[in-house]
């Protein structure tokens, strides 16, 4: 059953493109779709967060379009197709997992990590990379960037070797952003802020936590404690341009703990 379905899918994503197909669906291009490829990531991301599993199967519905969509497109400049895109998957799947699918003995990720860069760049298309760093899609968004940078550079050794010294880092560069806006100008406060974003990306991954995440979690909180100040602005019958800041902030102490005491 599951591989008819999957031949009825790419069945339908024909259809929408071809002649008396959708025009929507016929007019777009391996560019055009980069947008809704981003996008439907994010919504995909947004939907594992709620926990709700319904939604998480839709957005990934969705993604996989996407994917589909550009497979078609590659298909009717007769470049590859689905099929291929599935083929060329599983083979590489086997061969980067040689613990799994041979006879190589591994004892933790770490070592699975190691060997899945070295059977990368005795590949075809990475023979070219002369750096660590070369083969780091520079679209990605700049807190996974830059944790990804900093994590090929301390598979090669250049990392630190306790959290102490990380998080001295982290107040080494807040000292000089400090002393670059007292002293230096915007100019050069931009790039110590700079430095001092990296390093706390740093300290992120040296946590063994993901920044682009953990960020991710701080907005939602703020969102979340916003409204309720909102909310309770609105229930006194006032507003925030009417209160002085030590209001706002004794009103955001209280949606904290309305935060805590819900759970």
């Amino acid at each position: 059953m599951s591989k008819e379905l999957f031949k009825e899918l790419v069945g339908v994503i024909a259809t929408l493109r071809s002649e008396n197909g959708c025009p929507w669906d016929r007019e777009q291009t391996h560019e055009t779709l980069k947008s809704t490829l981003i996008e439907e990531t994010y919504e995909t991301l947004e939907a594992i967060d709620t926990g709700d599993p319904s939604k998480l199967k839709e957005e990934l519905g969705d993604l996989l379009l996407n994917i589909m969509l550009q497979a078609q497109i590659a298909s009717e400049h007769e470049a590859f197709d689905i099929y291929a895109v599935i083929e060329t998957l599983t083979e590489k799947l086997i061969r980067r997992h040689p613990h799994v699918f041979g006879d190589v003995d591994v004892e933790n990720s770490e070592e699975v990590v190691k060997n899945w860069e070295a059977i990368k760049r005795q590949e075809a298309g990475y023979s070219d990379r002369k750096s660590v760093l070369d083969g780091i899609p520079s679209a990605m968004p700049t807190l996974l960037y830059a944790q990804k940078i900093q994590s090929r550079a301390a598979r090669v050794g250049f990392d630190w070797d306790e959290l102490t010294d990380v998080i001295a880092k982290v107040e080494e560069e807040l000292d000089e952003v400090k002393a670059s806006i007292n002293t230096e100008g915007s100019e050069a406060a931009a790039m110590e802020l700079g430095d001092l974003l990296f390093a706390i990306v740093n300290l992120c991954r040296f946590m063994n936590l993901q920044a682009e995440e953990t960020l991710r979690q701080a907005n939602r909180k703020f969102i979340t404690r916003f409204k309720w100040m909102e909310a309770e602005l609105e229930r006194r019958g006032t507003n925030f341009e009417s209160q002085d800041l030590e209001s706002l902030d004794a009103i955001w102490e209280a949606a904290k703990k309305a935060e805590t005491d819900a759970g």
